[in-house]
């Protein structure tokens, strides 16, 4: 960790993050309700779910559709196995954090024993507020 004295931030660059971050904020809130208007719009003058495209003024407007598909696990592995198709289905070992927990906490197991398993992760987050 480096001395505070040697490295500092200015309290100007401090407010104006708060302030850019406010204004962010702001504008996310601000275009979510456009995309629904837009939405709306395209409903009724295209379908729902359909695309389309719309001039106006200057600007060309478009709605894209995205689609994906994945199966429904528990339901199709149900008739995977029905049909006896087990080589369809992957089996996935992982494990299982409340019995370790609970084996850690009975003594069935130590926390030296599984050390080298354990996977830590950090994530930095800067939060500003104003103290006045």
């Amino acid at each position: 960790m480096s001395d505070s004295k040697t490295f500092q931030i200015p309290e100007e660059m401090v407010a104006r993050y708060a302030s850019l971050n406010e204004k962010a904020k702001k504008i996310e809130e601000e275009l979510a309700e456009m995309k629904k208007i837009f939405n709306s719009f395209f409903d009724h003058t295209h379908g729902k779910l359909c695309k389309g495209e719309e001039r106006i003024g200057d600007y060309k407007i478009q709605r894209q559709i995205r689609h994906s598909e994945q199966y429904h696990p528990e339901k199709t592995v149900k008739v995977l196995e029905d049909l006896n198709l087990t080589d369809c289905i992957i089996s996935v070992k992982q494990p299982d954090k409340q019995k370790i927990d609970a084996a850690l906490t009975l003594g069935m197991l130590s926390p030296e024993e599984l050390k080298d398993c354990l996977i830590r992760k950090s994530s930095q987050a800067i939060v500003v507020k104003p103290i006045k």
